[in-house]
């Protein structure tokens, strides 16, 4: 799993370089800083949500339902193991990005709560939705995730690029604010993320954490 994170991060910031005419060094840091964004979307809303339906499908869920333990004890431990599995290897595809393109990095004290508040929005409104919808449906909507992530979504080019009316979606949805947060936060004197920023990371997080909480919970 890690493995496969390194090769994604890498992969967009070499393999996006190829659609640029001539790329410079502010293309470098805006794909080199939109790459883990990336990692954490496949993760939380694509990989997570495929192996929920799959555990739904198995009945895994209703076994889970008997546990004497509370919910959110379960939720906690699998986020634990998603972060252990995820943020390595964002950190070694990140210096990886470094000694290859030196995009130019100026990481902020502020990376490891970002690196944190990204990480759990995007598993939490995975496990929201993976809860919520049937596997069929969840395994739907997590590919419209990925594709729309990778072509649609400002993580690896600027907002302004897109037409107004999904600038505004964007402004609500959480894949944005986790683009910007992560930006602010890898190269602080370039990018700067806003309150707005977090206070969406942290309505979708509540959201994502207490639906799938409140679903469990069903009898």
């Amino acid at each position: 799993m890690i493995l496969i994170q390194i090769l994604i991060s890498i992969g967009i910031v070499i393999g996006f370089t190829y659609l640029l005419p001539a790329p410079d060094t502010n293309s470098i840091l805006f794909l080199a800083t939109g790459a883990p964004t990336i990692i954490l979307i496949f993760t939380g809303l694509v990989i997570l949500p495929q192996q929920v339906g799959t555990a739904k499908s198995d009945g895994y869920m209703e076994f889970m339902r008997t546990w004497p333990v509370n919910r959110g004890v379960i939720l906690g431990a699998d986020t634990t193991i998603w972060l252990i599995i995820t943020l390595p290897g964002i950190i070694i595809s990140s210096i990886i990005a470094h000694l290859m393109f030196s995009p130019g990095y100026d990481i902020s004290w502020t990376v490891i709560p970002a690196l944190l508040m990204i990480a759990l929005t995007s598993i939490g409104v995975g496990y929201g939705f993976s809860y919520l919808l049937s596997p069929t449906a969840s395994l739907a909507l997590s590919q419209v995730i990925v594709f729309g992530a990778l072509m649609f979504s400002p993580v690896n080019f600027p907002l302004e690029r897109l037409p107004e009316w999904l600038q505004a979606l964007h402004q609500a949805l959480p894949i944005y604010s986790m683009a910007e947060v992560m930006r602010a936060s890898l190269a602080a004197s370039t990018f700067e993320a806003t309150a707005g920023n977090y206070i969406n990371l942290l309505i979708w997080c509540v959201l994502g954490y207490g639906g799938a909480i409140i679903i469990l919970n069903r009898k």
